[in-house]
């Protein structure tokens, strides 16, 4: 690749035109590159910060083709920032892909494919996707990967455990600060509230839950993770109104995704101990709960 310098006169571009006459004319007509400190202080000033990476690095054939590659690379390594930052604020986990996913323990509705999941699709129509199933069968990791996935198209996502979403309500309101906290979460385009079901829920902290989901209600997309059935969700909330209240705007524009067979985990245990995993369908036969 050719290097360009800044010519005496200013211009990121080099000179195209032929010295002539004498060598001294010669000598007194080459363009003598400057410091680059100039040039990083103007980029910094205009908030250029990947211009000075690259502008040496890309071939000059003309002044349109030679800015807009390197207006290009600004604009990607920005955009590039951008998803960083959407992913750090999230709070996911771990980083999960939709390619990494096995899609086999999971049934989908008649009416959802697993392309309009992967295609965000439901966020675009503010719809909410519940994914209900024993531990250990992928939940967490359909959750993360749409919400990664969402990152990665510009929109904003948040990540909480449930219990986690709940006692962090349950301080802003101790510190003076829970609507601003709702505001913020309101704002978002996809919540994300995993593992619906491990812990009850005080009083306050389920009616908190409720009024965050009240307020995502046809405005944004929710994604829940359970290991219960709807029927069992009042073990958790304490309340059957507020548990049917709940149950109620999430299932109005969702997708239930039935989660079936064993814990992923548990059979890379057993199979790495050399051991066989236990019958778990049958009569009398016990299942794993979380």
């Amino acid at each position: 690749m050719k290097a360009i310098h800044l010519a005496a006169s200013g211009s990121i571009f080099p000179s195209r035109t032929p010295t002539i006459g004498s060598s001294q004319d010669r000598r007194s007509k080459e363009v003598k590159p400057v410091a680059v400190s100039p040039l990083k202080e103007q980029c910094k000033a205009l908030k250029l910060a990947h211009v000075p990476l690259v502008y040496l690095d890309i071939d000059y054939h003309d002044r349109e083709q030679y800015l807009h590659e390197v207006f290009a690379a600004e604009l990607q390594a920005r955009q590039a920032g951008k998803i960083r930052r959407l992913i750090r604020r999230a709070g996911f986990p771990a980083h999960k892909t939709l390619e990494e996913f096995d899609w086999y323990p999971v049934t989908l509705p008649a009416s959802t494919t697993r392309s309009e999941l992967a295609d965000l699709v439901f966020i675009q129509r503010h719809e909410n996707v519940l994914a209900l199933g024993a531990v250990g069968t992928g939940k967490t990791h359909l959750a993360v990967a749409l919400g990664i996935k969402a990152c990665v198209e510009g929109k904003s996502v948040c990540f909480y455990r449930c219990l986690d979403m709940v006692n962090t309500l349950l301080e802003a309101h101790r510190q003076g600060r829970l609507a601003r906290l709702m505001d913020e979460l309101s704002k978002l385009d996809l919540i994300i509230i995993d593992e619906l079901g491990f812990v009850p829920l005080h009083r306050n902290g389920a009616e908190l839950l409720f009024n965050i989901v009240a307020r995502a209600y046809e405005q944004q997309s929710v994604i829940v993770t359970s290991n219960l059935q709807f029927g069992e969700w009042n073990t958790v909330m304490g309340d059957n109104r507020l548990t049917a209240a709940l149950i109620d705007r999430l299932v109005h524009h969702a997708h239930i995704l039935a989660f079936e067979g064993e814990s992923y985990r548990l059979q890379q245990a057993l199979s790495s101990a050399g051991a066989k995993p236990p019958d778990m369908v049958g009569p009398g036969k016990a299942a794993i709960a979380n």
